[in-house]
């Protein structure tokens, strides 16, 4: 068993055993694979060990990792499939053609001017992206997302997008070296999750919880957690 195959395994036993330690069904929260400045060779091994879903912060790295898997196929990936693909990092208007379409969900929806143009390209290919809410949960002046305080708001003015479906919310907390620090961050995006579902918003997606936190995420109500250091290793 290869090295990343090992830590993919382990991370799945922790998420595993924090669901369990937290009274939810362990099914219901998904790993993303983080593979930013990852190989494709290691990205390889990682759906080849169960990885379903890969997260990407840049929108032409994945595009070219997309492209590498493919061409494996029917090969030693016809197995294990290809995984879906998430974007995970900020995206910049421009790019949003290339986006939509290309990933099943994306993490990083931070603007009503990016929400329309996501539903706009979304429109002119015939589908429906499927997106999050980015929060900025601690109000840092320095991290994308909207404020909590905003976000009903935010969900009022994009239900009018038809070829937009934003299916829940997603963070990243303020940086600390201790994971217990991240818990009231995660346990204010549950609140407000809940507090946006019963005004009648699709709240079924909370992304957050990374290779520092991704334990107490999951006990707080993660569905998705985004994991790539704890896979494949520091980058370079």
């Amino acid at each position: 068993m290869s090295l990343v195959a090992e830590r993919l395994r382990s991370i799945k036993a922790r998420i595993y055993a924090a669901a369990m330690r937290a009274g939810r069904d362990p099914a219901s929260v998904r790993l993303v694979a983080v593979t930013k400045t990852v190989p494709v060779e290691f990205v390889v091994e990682a759906v080849e060990a169960g990885a379903k879903i890969l997260g990407e912060n840049r929108v032409q790295e994945a595009l070219d990792k997309m492209r590498g898997l493919e061409t494996l196929k029917p090969g030693h990936l016809s197995e294990a499939g290809l995984p879906a693909w998430h974007l995970i990092g900020p995206l910049q208007k421009n790019k949003a053609r290339l986006a939509v379409g290309n990933f099943s969900l994306i993490h990083s929806l931070e603007s009503p001017e990016l929400a329309r143009e996501i539903d706009r390209q979304a429109k002119k290919k015939g589908i429906v992206q499927n997106a999050l809410l980015e929060i900025n949960i601690a109000s840092e002046e320095t991290k994308h997302g909207i404020r909590p305080e905003d976000a009903a708001g935010f969900m009022k003015e994009a239900s009018g997008l038809e070829n937009l479906n934003i299916t829940g919310l997603m963070c990243v907390p303020p940086a600390a070296d201790d994971p217990e620090k991240s818990r009231p961050y995660f346990k204010e995006m549950n609140r407000l999750a809940a507090e946006l579902a019963l005004e009648g918003f699709e709240m079924t997606e909370l992304s957050m919880g990374m290779s520092q936190d991704f334990e107490v995420a999951a006990e707080e109500g993660a569905t998705l957690v985004r994991v790539g250091t704890a896979i494949f290793g520091a980058r370079g």
